[in-house]
């Protein structure tokens, strides 16, 4: 299952971190394989300049050049940056949580100016909390949804500011996407499939035939794109939840962070600690590593 390869990545972490420490001391570009090789891939954010994106790590955030296939550390912050969330309007403002890089939780951090500075701005219901998923409504940017210890899910209606417990989440939850039609809908990606809730996650249903797990899903105002193992990306329109498969050319690859890009294209992690670029129609443009 799904799950089971997230923990054997936990232990690679642990073996990276010492490489990974020697070589983060300055924001010099470095060889996005070389990056890609000692961290691991928490988020990911689209930039105006579609060659770009923001990648969210166990150790800080990077600027990624996907042409030229190199990275660089943003700001002075080296924390493991969990439930990493973009604004869906503004390319100066994320929302993250996870762990500092001392140790402990970090809450909820937010930075205003590009990744460049963070600042707390809650701890969440029982916390610190640790959410490692998080998601930020795109009707409504002021509503932000976070999980709490895989299974309690959180809802602030403040920008993040305060929180409330709303209930539990289906089983095995792996990623989340807030709706971009209604502030008070959620969809979740789990080890038996693809769910929503369409009253702030008080109830669930499912939505796709397959109970296989779905490794991301992601919603945007073109619709809602999942990626399910065994099938491959799926989109539907949000409005209609009637899903085609877009492209299933990945064999025993299955992808996480799904993110679309500005020229219509995607990006996304493997599970083997790659990235790769989706045409619009799903097909492989590259793959880092190669």
């Amino acid at each position: 299952m799904i799950m089971i390869l997230f923990y054997g990545l936990r232990a690679t972490l642990l073996m990276a971190s010492a490489t990974f420490a020697q070589g983060a001391l300055g924001q010099e570009l470095r060889p996005l394989s070389d990056v890609l090789s000692t961290t691991h891939i928490h988020g990911l954010a689209p930039q105006e300049n579609a060659n770009l994106v923001l990648m969210a790590t166990h150790h800080g955030l990077w600027r990624v050049d996907l042409n030229e296939e190199t990275a660089q550390l943003l700001g002075s912050s080296r924390d493991d940056f969990m439930g990493f969330s973009p604004h869906p309007t503004d390319n100066s403002r994320y929302w993250a949580s996870g762990h500092p890089a001392s140790g402990g939780n970090l809450g909820i951090i937010e930075s205003v100016d590009a990744g460049e500075n963070w600042s707390r701005i809650a701890d969440g219901v029982g916390g610190p909390v640790d959410f490692h998923q998080m998601t930020v409504s795109g009707v409504d940017p002021g509503v932000l949804y976070g999980v709490h210890h895989g299974t309690s899910l959180q809802k602030s209606e403040d920008s993040g500011r305060s929180w409330e417990e709303i209930g539990l989440l289906p089983d095995g939850i792996i990623d989340i996407a807030a709706s971009a039609v209604a502030p008070d809908t959620v969809f979740a990606a789990t080890n038996s499939g693809l769910f929503t809730s369409e009253d702030s996650g008080r109830t669930w249903i499912r939505i796709h035939d397959s109970a296989a797990p779905v490794s991301s899903v992601e919603v945007d105002a073109d619709g809602i794109h999942a990626f399910i193992l065994g099938i491959g990306v799926v989109q539907s329109l949000e409005t209609e939840l009637d899903f085609v498969v877009l492209a299933d050319n990945f064999e025993d690859t299955y992808l996480l962070h799904l993110t679309p890009m500005a020229n219509g294209e995607f990006v996304a992690a493997t599970d083997q600690g790659g990235l790769v670029l989706l045409s619009p129609d799903g097909q492989i443009v590259k793959s880092i590593p190669q």
